[in-house]
This record gives C-alpha cells, sequence and structure tokens, in this order.
C-alpha cells in the first residue's frame, strides 16, 4: 500500500523500459578447472532456466571449466550486483545439491560486468558461442586481464602488492 491515500503503488519498473547489453563473467574459486562438459552443459541450461524465471532475458551464456560468460538484457529491477548474487548463489546451490562434482563448489569473488552495445550485441553472442575455441589459445587469467585492460579499470592484484 502506498502511504498516499491508501492506494496501491506498484514498482517503478512496471512502467519502466529499457536496453541494457551486460556481458557477465565470473569464475570458480582459485581459477580451478572444476566443471567437465556434462557438468557445464547441464549449468549452462541451469542458468537459462534461472534467469528466465527470474525475468532476465539471457541472449546466450557458456560454461567453461572454470569460468562463465553470459550476455544479459538487465531488467530495470535489477542492480547488476543483485543480479550476480542472485546466478552466482542459485547456481553454487545447484551444483552442490545435484553432486554435480565431488566436493564442496565455491564461485571465486567478484565478477566482470562489460556494458555492450546494441550494435555489438551479436558479436559479443558469437565471441560467448566459441569460448571452446577461443580459450585454446588464451587462459581464462589471461582473458580476464585483456578485458580488465581493454576498459581502463586497474587489475586488482596489483592494489595488493
Amino acid at each position: 500500500m502506498s502511504r498516499f491515500n491508501g492506494l496501491r503503488c506498484a514498482p517503478m519498473s512496471v512502467h519502466s523500459y529499457s536496453r541494457c547489453w551486460i556481458h557477465l563473467i565470473w569464475g570458480t574459486l582459485n581459477r580451478e578447472k572444476l566443471l567437465n562438459k556434462g557438468a557445464a552443459a547441464g549449468l549452462s541450461r541451469y542458468l537459462g532456466e534461472y534467469a528466465e524465471k527470474q525475468g532476465v532475458y539471457m541472449k546466450i551464456n557458456y560454461v567453461n571449466a572454470d569460468h562463465v560468460h553470459a550476455l544479459i538484457d538487465l531488467p530495470t529491477a535489477f542492480s547488476i550486483e543483485k543480479l550476480m548474487q542472485l546466478l552466482k548463489g542459485s547456481s553454487s546451490h545447484w551444483i552442490n545439491s545435484n553432486n554435480v562434482i565431488s566436493g564442496k563448489f565455491a564461485w571465486g569473488r567478484g565478477y566482470g560486468a562489460f556494458s555492450v552495445s546494441e550494435s555489438n550485441v551479436d558479436q559479443v553472442a558469437h565471441y560467448i558461442a566459441n569460448q571452446e575455441e577461443h580459450h585454446r589459445v588464451r587462459t581464462f587469467g589471461e582473458e580476464l586481464r585483456e578485458f580488465i585492460d581493454r576498459h581502463g579499470l586497474r587489475w586488482m592484484d596489483e592494489e595488493r602488492r
């Protein structure tokens, strides 16, 4: 109920529109290669279904052995941080409750979130779809460092020295 004359008040996002493409990247704890192809395929399906249930359009995702890429259209009702908490939390719970790997699974701290212009959506989707080929020549660490440098960000490990 609204505090104004007892009228019901819908969330502002119900009447808001946006197109905010975000390329998300997050990795396993200590960048360990824990997810085999079967586990990765199952997790990919789970992430797509979970995003849809949350009202998030996930155009594509790709689960590697040690990290995930996803291209999403961020809804007005979510911050990037809230969405990442949901995706990482629910997926690690799914992995652990389904015994997808032996031992306890956890994602590493943090994530990458990079804006994508409408004109580059297909290019980024193609990049995500071709992760297996891409990682034949570049590790996740090298890839992440490239994203950070390309976007003019400071590599966190340098701050700790």
